[in-house]
């Protein structure tokens, strides 16, 4: 670990506070810890002791404490918006105390380059979204006037500029999806607003990415905002810590290598009855091994709401080689497990670079927001994964699009496209996993911001 110094470049690290908006911004400190970095990470009290378990111990890192407003709670539940607005007198004053080079924020603190270019600190907006989520939607030629509202056809087409080279086009039912993007939930700008505000305040901005992933929309992203775009690499996990928990270690050894269905679609999407239902007669339909993960929300419980929901008779016909089950698991270490060839998953991005770092074949099932983006990047442009056929006007998926997703990569994997698609996962997961490649990223970024 490099020793502080003159030098020595300081971060704060402001995450919006939703976990998966403040784990890249971990991984991210953990990193640069490492290249000798100082990082003050700001925090509300909420996420403190989590966050605690994942930093890395180190005298270069630690953890600024956040007074959350009062009106921040709202029937016990955090509103993080109501949590970040009104404070930022308090973040202004801890600003002068640190006197840090830099500021890293999130969407949705707009109101902080500003603040940040009055104290002559400069401001980094960290996208967690691969480049071609924000170049899709949050770019200033998505709209004519700020106060405009797209329509869904207009955001089915992606914006004015946009690479020629980009099959991305959005499905009625994924466009529609984004019209929330266009919405004030809390009476203040609107998310695209916010996003906006930010992305042209900003000193810079900071892209969890890489040119070879994402080249031409990290270039568009230039040619919109017109100041630089630094990179992070795609951020690959550290392997976990730990072992598998030994009842899943035990089962999961019961299968030959590479060709069991891992499916998890995170702590935040919850699936419809319907879909519940055609996704779990499709992993039947297979005829593979599969381990399925169905969550739901806090106020539900799971296990009563999975007994309901779950096909009448499916759990006797799978009980030889499936497994669904509701709550957390080790996910990580389930990927990594040998019997593990397939993650169906719902295309979140670090989901899918987790998939990739284990030699995961890639169906992908998106949900909302950048999902559905992040899946035409990886089908498309990257040619690494499946996407799962849905209906247009309303996303409906059945039995059979399951299937069929799953047979290209896992049963006809001589025919095309299930032949290139698996030499295309092999070819990044070389990538991803070469330790060297991703220091450089960081090293490199330590030096571009050392320069700036």
């Amino acid at each position: 670990m490099a020793t502080e110094c003159a030098d020595q470049l300081h971060l704060v690290m402001f995450p919006f506070p939703a976990f998966g908006h403040i784990s890249p911004f971990i991984q991210l400190s953990n990193k640069l810890s490492f290249h000798g970095v100082r990082v003050s990470f700001f925090s509300i009290p909420d996420y403190i002791d989590r966050i605690k378990t994942l930093l890395i111990p180190s005298p270069s890192i630690q953890i600024v404490s956040l007074q959350l407003p009062p009106a921040a709670h709202d029937q016990d539940h955090l509103n993080p918006i109501q949590a970040l607005d009104p404070m930022q007198t308090q973040i202004k004053s801890l600003l002068s105390q640190l006197k840090p080079n830099f500021v890293l924020f999130d969407f949705c603190q707009y109101w902080l380059p500003s603040l940040a270019a009055e104290l002559g600190i400069k401001s980094l907006f960290f996208s967690m979204f691969a480049g071609i989520a924000s170049a899709y939607i949050t770019v200033p030629s998505r709209l004519n006037s700020l106060e405009d509202t797209p329509t869904v056809s207009e955001l089915r087409e992606p914006p004015p500029g946009f690479p020629a080279s980009s099959n991305a086009r959005l499905k009625t039912f994924q466009a529609r999806d984004y019209l929330y993007m266009f919405k004030s939930f809390d009476g203040g700008p609107r998310v695209f607003n916010r996003v906006l505000a930010g992305l042209t305040g900003c000193s810079a901005i900071l892209i969890k990415s890489c040119m070879e992933m994402d080249g031409p929309y990290l270039d568009y992203l230039k040619t919109q905002f017109k100041k630089p775009v630094f990179l992070t690499g795609p951020l690959v996990p550290e392997p976990p810590s730990g072992e598998l928990e030994d009842k899943w270690d035990k089962w999961l050894d019961q299968f030959p290598p590479k060709t069991l269905i891992f499916c998890s679609f995170g702590s935040e999407t919850f699936l419809n009855d319907e879909q519940i239902k055609e996704l779990s007669l499709g992993l039947e339909l297979t005829g593979l091994p599969f381990f399925l993960v169905l969550n739901f929300p806090d106020n539900v419980d799971g296990k009563a709401e999975l007994e309901r929901v779950i096909p009448k008779g499916f759990l006797e016909r799978v009980k030889d080689r499936g497994v669904v089950h509701t709550g957390w698991v080790q996910q990580q270490l389930i990927l990594a497990h040998s019997s593990i060839g397939c993650y169906l998953t719902h295309s979140g991005f670090s989901s899918v670079i987790e998939a990739l770092v284990n030699n995961c074949q890639l169906v992908l099932l998106p949900f909302k927001g950048d999902q559905f983006i992040n899946a035409k990047l990886m089908s498309d442009d990257m040619k690494c994964g499946v996407e799962v056929n849905r209906r247009d006007e309303d996303g409906h998926f059945g039995k059979e699009d399951i299937y069929e997703a799953v047979k290209t990569i896992m049963v006809e994997v001589e025919k095309e496209p299930g032949r290139s698609k698996r030499a295309n996962q092999r070819k990044w997961h070389k990538c991803l996993v070469d330790k060297k490649v991703h220091d450089k990223f960081i090293s490199d970024l330590v030096t571009e911001l050392k320069a700036y």
